[in-house]
């Protein structure tokens, strides 16, 4: 069976995976993410997925490599992972009541066959008119949503009654990682259980 390895170290990443029921293994990729061009939200994921996914690749001749990268795209802005709660709160008011983005960088390495596949998932999310207190009570009660980079927890959380109607992947925005895509991604670079 061929060895599968995430370029990533994100445990929801991780975890979101395992639904596959394919053995696997994580190693994440450390490359200089500011060396590529941050004017195009598209651009920017297929590079960083990319760049990731040969990042690890180069070290895993006997294995298909997967590398991802997110970000939101909100009225001409990208947005990554928060870096402080100010930031976010300040994100999330601009948020509410309106509609942006959540794009997914897929590159797959079959490093046996010397395949390659990648796509650009991109989800429309709507999100219903926040209040500033439950801005704050998310922000108090999950120390870790500077860990998505759309900046609030999907799933848990008062946040997870912050998305009103999403277009596109499910997975892409709830999980970070539209499996489903990955499954043919998977198939088209000649993966074999």
């Amino acid at each position: 069976m061929t060895k599968i390895i995430l370029a990533t170290t994100s445990p929801y990443r991780r975890e979101a995976f395992t639904f596959l029921k394919i053995d696997f293994e994580a190693v994440g990729s450390n490359i200089d993410e500011s060396v590529v061009d941050r004017n195009n939200p598209e651009e920017l994921v297929k590079q960083l997925s990319k760049l990731k996914a040969e990042a690890v690749a180069k070290n895993h001749p006997d294995a298909i490599v997967i590398g991802m990268d997110s970000v939101g795209y909100f009225n001409g802005k990208i947005f990554e992972k928060p870096k402080s709660k100010e930031e976010q709160f300040n994100r999330l008011k601009n948020l509410s009541g309106n509609n942006f983005q959540f794009l997914t960088g897929i590159y797959i390495i079959n490093n046996i066959l010397g395949k390659t596949a990648s796509e650009v998932i991109k989800t429309d999310v709507s999100l219903r008119k926040i209040s500033d207190e439950e801005i704050n009570n998310y922000l108090d009660e999950d120390p870790t949503f500077n860990t998505y980079a759309h900046g609030f927890d999907t799933l848990g959380h008062i946040s997870s009654s912050f998305v009103r109607k999403i277009n596109g992947s499910y997975n892409n925005l709830l999980r970070g990682i539209p499996l489903e895509v990955i499954k043919e991604l998977l198939n088209e670079v000649g993966y074999k259980r």
